[in-house]
């Protein structure tokens, strides 16, 4: 039995690695259906649900993934045949099953027999039981019994003809764990790092405050640290530690899986300890919850604030989370978990306006879902998610939510494998830095409006640039900076003609060159605040910023200055209420044309945005968060002509087009009416829509109902 060593790696680790090739077949359709525990019933009616979904068309239900109490009832004592039914009335049906192993709910037994597992939130502080993933996974006496029930689930059902895949643990990543044993690990990893104690005082300049270290043992543990240093290593090792995990407990469920079958967790891309592309190397199809504010939250023509921390507001930040999902692993994903009615507490109810939903599965199936599974099945009647709506109320009749679902379901066997090898389409490359988000909630440059520190300033100004691409209908594909090197500058050039780079702040001196060589190859490069401005160990860079970027973006800034109100701002590329917001680097333009310009007694002195060439391409620096007008207006100037505005006149603010290529050189549509009013788009080509068999030709016109959502396919 291995524990993690050395950073989250052991010889466990490290053989599952080897063997993590995957050898899973991706299903034909789109895989529908809902998270099922059965065991939650307070009576069996079993045969009932399973009907019920083989009624509305599912295909697939995810089990067992929450009841470690259920499976091993005492230390040491199984009880495995309570799934059998579930699983072998699902077959008989032709539902598939998404197994779970249950390593993220401990039982009761466990903590109290082992309480040294806890968590530590604050060294020597152990995380209170009574919820959900309280556990240090890197302890060796979790280890042992999370092994031992992993093994006797997936031994047990791995062969049952029903099970396609696997999910291991749940929404890993959630703490940040400082037990002794996790934090002696990163000590020894920082001497495999570092060497010795004077390069890791130089390193992270430690002589600052006289905290030079004399020996390791001097290091002190992260509980007061000040230090972006220090803290940024501690955050890359707390999202290795959820790595080997995750690939520690896929190697064991390798052992037994068939071929065929995948492995995978469910990713909540929040959670502080993690790193999704990372994650994704030993797994084999990326699967991640979703979820989101509806009502008039999914309003094109409104902006509102998020009704939760864990929810995002409007339809780019739906569809920002769904081009997370497919930038983890570049290739299509499941949707383990997503809102069935309203999500979250007993204040916060908000169920879908009709329509919605199925709008919200297209949305995610057009960024690349092959799977939709609803959270959950049925409403609880007991437990912290007793408010959580299930595809069934309360009461378990059938309403209008399971109505609603049953239409997107006969829809979904109506398209059927049209949508395979589906890839969706991007106008803009957009980069994503888990170093720069690990630093800015440490260190964040934007306040909240009390004062305070954002913590979720990354997210913020990432997705500004994000939600401008959707707003100005067009499309974005997300690209993590390691996949961006490995692409390499031409490459990356011919495949994405603009890549923006948003608060990109730890980079590396190659990360930096790519980008610049990226624009001399003939790309239009988007530079926004804070990038480049650190380096590698969230250093600021000692140079004149943007350091390796300068010449080639014909400016440069040395002030730079927090917004604490919009700033109004003039130029021929924008329009009413188009606004600098939160920050303001204080552009000096050499070479470059000055694009935009601040309306402001001081501010006015700078740039907001500057272009020039370079090379076969081009460098924008914008220097502010841009207002989403001044976002969309932004992305309009970059792609005047995105390839949505190709294929429909669109006359109204709340329609959105998604769209993605198809491995036969057809393409497939989505257009969306993220609105309450009726409207129409003109087809410029003609197309069919999958679901009826109607054929429409160039220049029909198609009515679109409020909260409704039209696939069509051409070619």
């Amino acid at each position: 039995m291995a524990t993690a060593e050395d950073g989250g790696r052991s010889e466990t680790t490290e053989f599952n690695a080897a063997m993590a090739t995957p050898t899973y077949q991706v299903p034909s359709g789109i895989l529908f259906g809902a998270a099922y525990y059965a065991e939650y019933h307070r009576e069996d009616r079993t045969i009932t649900d399973l009907d019920l979904m083989k009624e509305a068309g599912f295909t697939v239900i995810r089990v067992g993934e929450s009841v470690w109490s259920t499976w091993e009832p005492r230390d040491g004592e199984f009880d495995l045949e309570w799934l059998q039914p579930v699983l072998d009335g699902a077959h008989e049906r032709g539902i598939s099953v998404i197994l779970g192993t249950p390593t993220y709910a401990v039982p009761p037994w466990l903590q109290s027999a082992y309480p040294e597992i806890a968590a530590e939130t604050r060294t020597g502080e152990r995380h209170p039981w009574g919820a959900r993933q309280e556990v240090d996974y890197s302890h060796p006496a979790f280890r042992f019994h999370a092994e031992r029930i992993i093994r006797a689930v997936i031994a047990r059902y791995a062969d049952h003809p029903s099970v396609i895949g696997y999910q291991v643990d749940n929404e890993p990543g959630m703490l940040l764990f400082h037990n002794h044993g996790t934090f002696q690990r990163f000590v020894r990893r920082l001497k495999a790092q570092y060497g010795d104690v004077e390069t890791l005082n130089r390193e992270w300049g430690l002589t600052y405050w006289s905290h030079r270290l004399s020996d390791w043992s001097d290091l002190w543990t992260p509980d007061g640290n000040s230090l972006p240093q220090y803290d940024l290593a501690w955050r890359r090792y707390q999202a290795d530690l959820t790595t080997e995990f995750i690939s520690w407990q896929a190697g064991i469920v390798r052992e037994y899986a068939r071929p065929g079958q995948f492995v995978t967790t469910c990713i909540a891309y929040p959670r502080p300890a993690l790193d999704d592309e990372a994650l994704m190397a030993n797994l084999d199809v990326t699967a991640g919850n979703p979820y989101y504010a509806m009502q008039d939250h999914l309003d094109a023509t409104k902006k509102l604030d998020a009704a939760t921390p864990w929810t995002t507001s409007g339809v780019a930040g739906l569809y920002r989370q769904a081009d997370r999902l497919y930038s983890s692993n570049q290739s299509r994903f499941l949707v383990t978990e997503t809102d069935a009615q309203s999500i979250g507490g007993p204040e916060l109810n908000l169920p879908p306006y009709p329509g919605q939903l199925a709008q919200a599965a297209f949305a995610l199936i057009s960024r690349g879902a092959s799977m939709i599974e609803y959270w959950h099945w049925h409403s609880l009647p007991y437990g912290t998610e007793t408010y959580w709506g299930g595809v069934l109320p309360h009461s378990l009749v059938p309403g209008r939510v399971y109505e609603e679902l049953s239409g997107l379901g006969a829809d979904l066997a109506a398209i059927g494998g049209a949508l395979d090898g589906y890839e969706p389409d991007a106008d803009v490359a957009i980069l994503w830095s888990t170093d720069s988000r690990f630093a800015f909630e440490f260190a964040p440059p934007l306040a909240t409006p009390d004062g305070l520190p954002d913590r979720a300033a990354y997210t913020q100004i990432f997705d500004a640039f994000h939600g401008g691409v959707i707003d100005a209908g067009a499309q974005a594909r997300i690209l993590h900076t390691a996949q961006a090197r490995e692409l390499g500058a031409e490459a990356l050039a011919a495949r994405f003609p603009v890549l923006v780079a948003p608060a990109v702040y730890v980079a590396t001196d190659d990360d930096l060159d790519l980008l610049r060589d990226y624009a001399a190859a003939g790309g239009h490069l988007v530079i926004g605040i804070r990038t480049g401005y650190a380096d590698e160990e969230a250093r600021a860079r000692v140079a004149v910023a943007p350091d390796r970027l300068r010449e080639a973006a014909g400016v440069h800034y040395e002030e730079f200055s927090n917004l604490h109100a919009p700033v109004p701002v003039a130029s021929e590329i924008t329009t009413t209420d188009a606004a600098a917001t939160r920050w303001a680097d204080g552009l000096i333009p050499g070479d470059a044309e000055v694009l935009v310009r601040y309306v402001h007694p001081r501010f006015g002195d700078f740039a907001t945005v500057t272009t020039n060439p370079h090379g076969r391409g081009r460098v924008t620096v914008v220097g502010t968060v841009p207002s989403p007008t001044l976002a969309a207006d932004l992305a309009r100037w970059l792609v005047p002509s995105p390839l949505a505005a190709g294929f429909a006149q669109v006359d109204h603010p709340g329609i959105r087009i998604s769209s993605g290529a198809l491995p036969g050189g057809g393409r497939a549509w989505f257009v969306f009416n993220w609105s309450g009013d009726r409207s129409a788009i003109t087809l410029s080509r003609p197309a069919t829509d999958p679901t009826t068999d109607a054929a429409h030709a160039a220049g029909a016109e198609l009515p679109l109902d409020a909260w409704s959502v039209l696939t069509l396919v051409e070619g």
